[in-house]
């Protein structure tokens, strides 16, 4: 499937068209979003660059990235091609938030690699995501652009920093889960209104039973242009309002739904394991809120600290260490310290447990192949 977005670097948001369907290889799943120049630059003679990152589930730090990267003369012309087959990655111009490789001298910019502990610089101390790694490298030559002046010139500088405190240093730190505060207090109230959540729920719903790679990818389409579009109202400098589009009709048909599936799985939580303190979602479904509600409203005890879930899309199960509150970052028992920024068969050795795919450099989510081995990771991590 071939997407194609036009639009151009001075228009406010770029314009989102039909798709163009096109058959690809038989023995690949990836889906390609071809586009013209973002940017206003020098005509581009040679075929266009391609750019990946992953397919599945996006954050704002990669759709941000992605559509930064395309403001630059170098991918100014480039498609996106979203995949997470290593063979595809591998031949790609540039590769950002997947593929364990942070190297721009050969365009990787992944953070999510065990060791990874890059920062800006210039007295922020945040850990990048992808999307702050590529505005590191090309930040001053996309402002530069729009002020049409050289990329030294002091101007250039201030604004390179100015932006990254005002906007970007967030994404990087929400991403890498990281707290805006230094306390164990909960907060006073959850703020689902900033950038990186309004591109999360751009991700398809549950509900949706079109979950289809070309839908996926429209998504994908359309967190770009909404990172992208804030990205330059911040850099024009202009003050806009975005929506919070939890609406009635969303409590309605998802979000209430999802609640009864999150109760029947607390309830059953003792016939997955003794302890009580490992649930499964035998349906994916929001779940976190519900699962704080609900733990007080049925007074669980002990609390749980891990929920297993299918990932559907990828045929692999999850395991999700439970957060000590909605809005935080930290979870209540991490995966274990020793699994962390491991994958495949590393961490199935390190863990004793076949099937393994990844655990979090933070130990807040795990992955296996299997449900069995999903819930040995679980019970595993309880013990540890």
């Amino acid at each position: 499937m071939w997407a194609i977005i036009r639009g151009g670097f001075n228009q406010k948001l770029f314009n989102l068209h039909k798709t163009l369907s096109r058959p690809l290889m038989a023995t690949s799943n990836l889906i390609r979003v071809s586009s013209p120049a973002y940017s206003t630059g020098s005509p581009n003679q040679a075929p266009p660059r391609r750019v990946g990152t992953h397919n599945g589930s996006f954050h704002c730090d990669e759709a941000l990235g992605c559509f930064m990267i395309r403001l630059t003369d170098k991918f100014s012309n480039s498609e996106i091609v979203r995949t997470r087959d290593p063979k595809v990655l591998e031949g790609l111009d540039a590769v950002l938030d997947v593929g364990g490789v942070y190297d721009p001298s050969h365009d990787r910019y992944d953070h999510h690699q065990k060791g990874f502990e890059e920062v800006f610089g210039h007295g922020f101390n945040t850990k990048l995501s992808s999307a702050g790694l590529v505005y590191k490298h090309f930040g001053k030559e996309i402002i530069a652009k729009e002020l049409q002046l050289g990329e030294d010139h002091p101007d250039v500088h201030r604004l390179f920093l100015a932006i990254y405190k005002s906007f970007m240093e967030a994404i990087d730190a929400i991403d890498n889960g990281i707290n805006q505060f230094d306390t164990d207090k909960p907060p006073r109230y959850v703020n689902n209104t900033h950038l990186s959540s309004r591109v999360g729920r751009l991700n398809l719903d549950w509900t949706d039973p079109d979950q289809s790679p070309e839908k996926e990818n429209e998504a994908f389409q359309q967190a770009m242009a909404l990172s992208g579009s804030e990205f330059l109202d911040i850099l024009r400098n202009f003050n806009r309002t975005f929506f919070n589009f939890q609406s009635v009709c969303f409590h309605a048909k998802s979000w209430l739904p999802a609640r009864s599936i999150v109760m029947e799985c607390i309830a059953e939580r003792y016939d997955i394991d003794p302890s009580g303190e490992i649930m499964v979602l035998r349906r994916f479904c929001p779940w976190k809120l519900h699962l704080f509600e609900l733990e007080e409203e049925m007074k669980v005890e002990p609390p749980i600290k891990y929920v297993l879930y299918e990932d559907e899309r990828g045929k692999q199960w999850r395991v999700q260490a439970v957060g000590v509150s909605p809005d935080r970052f930290e979870s209540r028992k991490p995966l274990p310290a020793q699994w962390r920024g491991l994958r495949d068969d590393e961490l199935s050795k390190e863990a004793g447990i076949p099937g393994c795919v990844f655990v979090h450099m933070s130990g807040f989510i795990g992955g296996n192949k299997t449900y069995e081995g999903a819930l040995a990771m679980a019970r595993t991590a309880l013990k540890i």
